[in-house]
C-alpha cells in the first residue's frame, strides 16, 4: 500500500521543503505559491484521482459479467493520468486494476506486454491493448449493454 502513495508523498515533502525555504527568505508568495503546487501535483500522483481498484481476478469476473473493460494501471504514470481525465466521469464505469497492489494484475499485464509492465493496458473482451486511444476507450465503455 505504501508503494502507491510514495511518488504523491515525495512530491508533497519536496513541496514542504521548498516553501519552508521560500518563508526563511521571506518569499511568503512564493512559498504559498509553492505549496499550492506541489499539493496540487502530488493529488494527481495519487490514487485518489482514480476510480476504486480491484484485484485482477475480481476485475476479470466483473468484466466476464457486464462486458466492461478493465484498465490496469499505476500510480504515477502519465499515461494512465492522461486515459483517466480523457474518460472523465465515464472512468468509473471501467474496472482499475492497480499493478503496484495486485500482483496477478502486473502479471497480466507483463504477460501482454512481452514481460514490460506497460500500463495502461486495457483488456476488452479477453483481448489486450497497450496505452490504447481514450477515445477508443470511451467507444469501449458507450457500447451498448454496457451501462
Amino acid at each position: 500500500m505504501t508503494r502507491r502513495w510514495t511518488l504523491a508523498a515525495r512530491f508533497a515533502l519536496g513541496g514542504a521543503v521548498l516553501t519552508a525555504a521560500l518563508l526563511l527568505i521571506g518569499d511568503r508568495t512564493g512559498a504559498l505559491t509553492a505549496a499550492a503546487v506541489s499539493l496540487l501535483i502530488a493529488a494527481v500522483h495519487s490514487p485518489l484521482v482514480f476510480p476504486r481498484s480491484v484485484g485482477a481476478e475480481e476485475a476479470r469476473r466483473l468484466s466476464d459479467a457486464d462486458g466492461r473493460p478493465v484498465v490496469y494501471w499505476r500510480p504515477g504514470c502519465a499515461y494512465c493520468l492522461r486515459l483517466r481525465f480523457r474518460l472523465g466521469l465515464r472512468a468509473r464505469r471501467a474496472h482499475w486494476v492497480d499493478i503496484w497492489r495486485d500482483p496477478a494484475g502486473a502479471a497480466e499485464v507483463r504477460a501482454a506486454n512481452g514481460g514490460d509492465e506497460t500500463v495502461p493496458t486495457v483488456l476488452v473482451a479477453g483481448r489486450p491493448h497497450t496505452n490504447p486511444d481514450p477515445r477508443r476507450v470511451r467507444e469501449w465503455l458507450a457500447l451498448p449493454g454496457r451501462d
